[in-house]
């Protein structure tokens, strides 16, 4: 079942010819048919430039900007201070994942200022400064969740955006943050008092680019009027709750989001792990899983255990994993830039990048879409 007609995205491809003398190290490769292999070969979704340093590795415009990242994006809600989630590993475990992300070809790292009440930030910050060149990696973080016992810890206020920015930025460690996303919507303030303070950011330089997070269509889409209305910093990239058991983005933020030139990278691409089998007749099987009640709220339904069982089906066939199923679907997905996932051993990391190279047939789309239905809005 589909929730909306598909529409067609291609991101504009830059002309091999033109890049090769002016960049060296970027070249474009041709359009892919849909059962293309990925990997080192000559042949990646619309839009994605090839970095011959990491085979392997995709790389894309995020939206319309010019900002190009790696087809997946590493989140880092899973390292920081464990004291904060159970499931979330202490600084010392965490770095071999950023070094082993980096060395994959990621380079595009998703952390948020309440991630371990800022601890995250912190640790990614750190490890970046020590496993990479500050120019050579994407950096992005997040601001609205409580802070602190106040009540301009919070929110969107200029007040707070100033102050949340200038934290974020300590714990960084670093200049500039480059893709700067507000995680919800604040509905006790004023949008263009929002809007204006993160242009101001984009100004002064503390923030490159901008984006937002889970929100209605409706609001996205005043936030993107208001940006050209008044000659605003727009937003380049929505990151959105969609993965194959959420598909009600479907019906108008991700049409959206096409029409408009915005890079989606989804969270939760593998529904916090029900897609990846760590629930399995409604028994939690890893520790994740079974201190997570937001995810117990999110995928419960009978369609989304079938979904789940269909994804082990799929990854059998083809000898790969459910994870890797549920990655590549997202990924062939009209308008996705990145999926944003998360690892908590080496194996999930590794098998997310290899899921660049699984390339689901027309008949296992079907399959795995099929027993879809309709949800309520989850997660904003």
């Amino acid at each position: 079942m589909r929730v909306a007609g598909r529409e067609s995205f291609a991101p504009a491809v830059f002309r091999r010819k033109a890049l090769a003398g002016a960049l060296g190290v970027w070249a474009a490769i041709p359009l892919p048919r849909a059962t293309q292999k990925a990997g080192p070969s000559p042949s990646s979704p619309p839009g994605v430039l090839a970095r011959a340093t990491v085979p392997g590795m995709d790389y894309v415009r995020l939206g319309n900007s010019g900002l190009k990242v790696s087809r997946i994006a590493l989140g880092t809600m899973t390292y920081g201070d464990p004291e904060w989630r159970p499931w979330v590993l202490g600084e010392e475990e965490s770095r071999p994942f950023i070094q082993r992300a980096l060395e994959l070809g990621i380079n595009f790292f998703d952390t948020a200022d309440m991630y371990s009440v800022g601890r995250s930030e912190e640790v990614v910050g750190r490890a970046l400064k020590d496993f990479a060149r500050r120019d050579q990696v994407i950096i992005a973080t997040k601001v609205f969740n409580a802070m602190g016992p106040g009540p301009n810890d919070r929110g969107l206020s200029r007040k707070h955006v100033m102050d949340a920015v200038q934290a974020s930025l300590k714990r960084l460690g670093t200049d500039y943050i480059d893709l700067y996303q507000i995680h919800r919507f604040d509905p006790e303030t004023p949008l263009e008092e929002t809007l204006e303070a993160l242009h101001d950011l984009v100004k002064l330089g503390m923030v490159r680019y901008i984006g937002a997070s889970s929100m209605l269509a409706y609001q996205f889409a005043r936030s993107l009027y208001l940006a050209d209305l008044r000659g605003w910093t727009r937003f380049v990239s929505m990151q959105n709750h969609y993965n194959l058991v959420y598909r009600e983005e479907e019906r108008e933020m991700m049409p959206l989001c096409r029409e408009e030139g915005i890079g989606v990278i989804p969270w939760s691409p593998l529904a916090r792990g029900f897609l990846a089998g760590n629930r399995r007749g409604g028994e939690a099987r890893t520790t994740r899983a079974g201190s997570d009640p937001f995810a117990d709220r999110l995928y419960q339904t009978e369609g989304d255990y079938e979904i789940a069982d269909r994804a082990a089906q799929v990854a059998e066939r083809l000898e790969v994993t459910p994870a890797q199923v549920a990655t590549a679907w997202l990924l062939a997905q009209p308008g996705v830039s990145a999926p944003i996932i998360g690892a908590s051993k080496m194996p999930h990391l590794e098998q997310a990048v290899a899921a660049l190279s699984v390339r689901l047939s027309s008949e296992d789309m079907k399959q795995l879409e099929e027993p879809y239905r309709p949800h309520p809005v989850l997660g904003i």
